[in-house]
């Protein structure tokens, strides 16, 4: 009797590791984990954060530098077991002479200098390159030019294209004119016959490969025009496009033509040759399409829905990008966003985990919450929020747009919601997830300003030191304005007076890379007036003298601050220095205070004469007036 053995079960190697991560808790208090767990090295804003970032990348790119160029010094291999995945990867050629197999291997090691060297030394022995080989050359030059490959070169975005480059290509199947202008490798000088067209023109035999190589290259690079041109050569000896080809030619339709609707007329065409051609389209195919309706207008608006009905019907998945594609089309500058757009896009989103699948797909969530922030729609942008932390979608954030999207989401918060929900997410939001920006803090404030919680000030005034933010005058005059602006209880006085004290500090301070704040008569009032209401006379006297140092008039409002809280506290002798400095600035309020003064206090005889004495400059002009006349 046969025995049949239960199937051994197979588990995830890494099921442990994720149900530990699945217990870890964000800590809201501690930096982003790339960075080291040290106070000195720990970023205190968003600027030094990216700088960071940056450095630890810089950081692995030298020393992959090292190891390509100083190969001879990582020769030992001192590991047991050896684990060749694990070591520095070899970039010098093993293979040496001038051979066929030698110009592959350097090929493979993308010395693109070398490569095309030894492919030219080639040549002139009159030694024959297999297409296949020839091919693989084209395919380095298109992707890095004639520059050489250097691991921190990052795949660079489409360049602009001179104006020369915009010709509108001819009728179909004919060759349009070479543009003059034309320069599509982004790493050497000008050139007209750079190395892969010079090496295109002598290939003996070219295949549909080569000529798909050479369009991408020039779409990349900027020639559009060049790249239609060989397209059209590509069809000219029957060859057929792949579907890579297709997609950078309908990116390039925006550079070929002019108008609206003829742009749509063109990248048309190319569906049109892709279907003769049976060349099955896929998600990048219609992501270009979508990138192009971008810049077609109102044109791009009325065919957006249709290029999207057509995927559902090829059971093509969109990805991020075309969501993000689609918003951008339907931005309408005044109008703003049609909301029913977002929110039937964050319908499909919130279904699902993606995973990256179009450069263009890191866009979508800034690009979505600014949308919210523009209908200042607050349920919306939680819906987006969520979305994000759904599955691996946070992984799209990067560094930089991280914090783009959560300080467009933090001022949303600061405009439409309460002020305990703000606080409740600035506290879990800072310094784990971004790092506000002046423009946050601002916002922050005025949402303080208007729920009646000026007491938060001091805290988020530590923040702002944190920060870095503490010699913004645009953050100061702000922060002085409303903690001067009415009276609170003494415990928060004496708070706001700290919160001065520090701000005077950051304008009187003599560093030798800081140049110094200059005082406003705005902002010397304000410490002014905090320190007075707090009891420290004698440094609020020390700011209203500066006034005469620096030639600023106090405002009426310091003045009777000032006054009531010498009255307050009963102090004849500081009001009558009031007085006194009102009188020499000159100030027309002067005889008012005096007046007060002499009805409010109860005064000695000494300072009764010592009031009487005090005249203003206005009452000494009257006075010399008055005896020039006599």
């Amino acid at each position: 009797e046969e025995i049949v053995l239960p199937r051994r079960k197979t588990w995830d190697k890494t099921a442990v590791l994720q149900t530990l991560a699945s217990t870890v808790k964000r800590d809201p208090t501690a930096a982003h984990y790339m960075f080291h767990d040290d106070p000195y090295l720990m970023p205190r804003n968003a600027a030094s954060a990216r700088l960071f970032s940056l450095s630890k990348e810089a950081g692995r790119n030298a020393a992959k530098y090292i190891v390509k160029h100083f190969p001879q010094y990582f020769d030992k291999i001192l590991a047991e077991p050896n684990i060749p995945c694990l070591m520095p990867e070899i970039f010098t050629p093993q293979i040496e002479g001038v051979s066929e197999e030698a110009l592959k291997e350097r090929i493979h090691l993308r010395r693109v200098k070398d490569s095309v060297d030894m492919f030219d030394q080639l040549v002139q022995a009159g030694t024959p390159v297999s297409l296949e080989t020839t091919n693989s050359l084209l395919d380095l030059l298109c992707f890095y030019g004639d520059g050489e490959f250097t691991p921190e070169k990052e795949d660079l975005e489409e360049s602009e294209v001179d104006t020369s480059e915009q010709k509108a290509p001819k009728t179909k199947f004919q060759r349009g004119s070479q543009s003059s202008g034309s320069r599509w490798s982004l790493f050497v000088d000008f050139r007209e016959n750079n190395n892969a067209e010079r090496i295109f023109k002598i290939m003996p035999e070219k295949n549909a490969h080569s000529y798909c190589t050479m369009i991408r290259g020039m779409v990349k690079h900027g020639a559009s025009a060049k790249a239609y041109d060989m397209y059209i050569d590509l069809l000219n000896e029957r060859h057929k496009a792949d579907v890579h080809t297709f997609n950078a030619l309908i990116t390039a339709v925006p550079y070929l033509k002019e108008r609206f609707l003829e742009r749509w007329e063109l990248a048309k065409v190319f569906l049109n040759h892709m279907a003769q051609q049976e060349v099955q389209p896929n998600l990048l195919t219609f992501n270009a399409l979508l990138k192009t309706l971008r810049r077609c207008g109102g044109v791009g608006r009325s065919m957006s829905l249709l290029v999207i009905k057509e995927m559902e019907a090829l059971d093509i998945e969109p990805s991020l990008a075309t969501y993000d594609h689609l918003l951008s089309i339907f931005y309408r500058g005044v109008d703003l966003y049609p909301s029913s757009i977002i929110s039937e896009v964050l319908d499909d989103v919130e279904k699902r985990s993606f995973t990256p699948q179009d450069p263009d797909d890191a866009n979508f969530f800034t690009t979505a919450m600014q949308a919210c922030c523009d209908l200042k729609d607050i349920k919306l942008a939680y819906r987006l929020n969520k979305a994000m932390e759904k599955g691996d979608n946070w992984k799209f954030l990067d560094m930089d747009r991280s914090n783009t999207y959560w300080s467009k989401f933090f001022s949303l918060l600061c405009m439409m919601e309460q002020i305990d929900v703000v606080l409740k997410w600035y506290k879990e939001m800072f310094p784990s997830l971004f790092y506000p920006s002046p423009k946050n803090i601002l916002d922050l404030l005025q949402a303080l300003d208007a729920a009646n919680h000026l007491d938060a000030i001091p805290s988020v005034w530590e923040d702002v030191k944190q920060l870095g933010f503490n010699r913004r005058q645009d953050l100061l005059e702000e922060l002085l304005s409303l903690m001067s602006r009415e009276q609170h209880p003494e415990e928060i006085q004496l708070a706001f007076a700290k919160c001065a004290e520090d701000i005077k500090a950051v304008h009187e301070q003599t560093g030798r890379e800081q140049v110094p704040l200059e005082w406003t008569g705005t902002a010397l009032g304000h410490v002014a007036l905090l320190f007075s209401r707090a009891g420290r006379t004698q440094d609020a006297w020390n700011m209203m003298e500066r006034f005469q140092q620096i030639n600023r008039i106090p405002t009426e409002q310091v003045l009777d601050g000032i006054w009531d809280c010498a009255k307050q506290t009963n102090r004849p002798e500081e009001a009558i220095k009031l007085v006194k400095l009102a009188a020499s600035l000159g100030l027309p309020s002067s005889q008012r205070l005096k007046s007060k003064t002499e009805k409010e206090f109860k005064l000695s005889e000494s300072q009764k004469k010592t009031l009487e004495s005090i005249k203003s400059d206005s009452d000494s002009s009257d006075s010399d007036s008055d005896s020039d006349r006599d």
